[in-house]
């Protein structure tokens, strides 16, 4: 008859893959933000860390998913208060205006995640369909139908509209850190009027 398994070990071997898991992420966090996604090798990764190269293979079989873990990963902890923002807008401009503050307020308070993505822009242009971050990009663009639907914004094409947002934030996101403090509020405000300016416009196409 076979032994069953002792609870208490297989929660302390559940325990060390997980451990496994975050210590091969961290390391590839510091190596991408360092020598860029294109230069990192799955060696670099692994002599970060204590782990032998066999349980690295046991996480991921490249550098590339590595890469996806770590953007799903910033895209988990972000989207909730993105998802809760929102839900609680009145207007559209709350709306917009909310997004890029819990965006803005996330690369302020985590830099380090930011150079990752400031660090490897090639790499991001073609991972950006990660699970974790179209789901956000869809939540976004489902809102903004919404506001559409509930009469809070005039009909404009929300998938465009979805895109110019999610691009202005990665940008001006990119230049706010550049300065000695962000600005987190100059970036909101300046993002925010932009999109809003923009959307009269688009309304209005005759408006002067």
């Amino acid at each position: 008859m076979e032994e069953m398994e002792v609870p208490a070990k297989r929660g302390k071997r559940e325990q060390t893959k997980v451990n496994n898991r975050k210590a091969i992420l961290a390391a590839a966090r510091s190596i991408f933000a360092e020598l860029g996604y294109g230069t990192t090798t799955v060696r670099d990764i692994i002599r970060r860390t204590d782990l032998a190269s066999g349980t690295f293979y046991n996480y991921f079989q490249s550098k590339e998913e590595v890469f996806q873990a770590l953007m799903d990963a910033n895209a988990l902890e972000v989207r909730p208060h993105l998802i809760e923002t929102r839900a609680n807008a009145r207007t559209f401009e709350d709306l917009i205006e909310g997004t890029f503050r819990v965006f803005f307020d996330y690369l302020a308070r985590d830099r380090g995640a930011f150079e990752v993505l400031r660090s490897n822009a090639g790499a991001i242009r073609v991972r950006m369909d990660t699970p974790e971050i179209v789901a956000g990009f869809d939540e976004l663009q489902v809102d903004i139908e919404k506001a559409i639907s509930d009469g809070l914004l005039e009909p404009v094409n929300a998938s465009y509209l979805t895109a110019a947002a999610v691009g202005m934030a990665f940008e001006i996101g990119d230049r706010m850190l550049a300065q000695e403090e962000a600005d987190v509020e100059g970036a909101v405000k300046f993002a925010t009027s932009l999109i809003m300016g923009g959307v009269v416009k688009l309304s209005n196409p005759d408006s002067p």
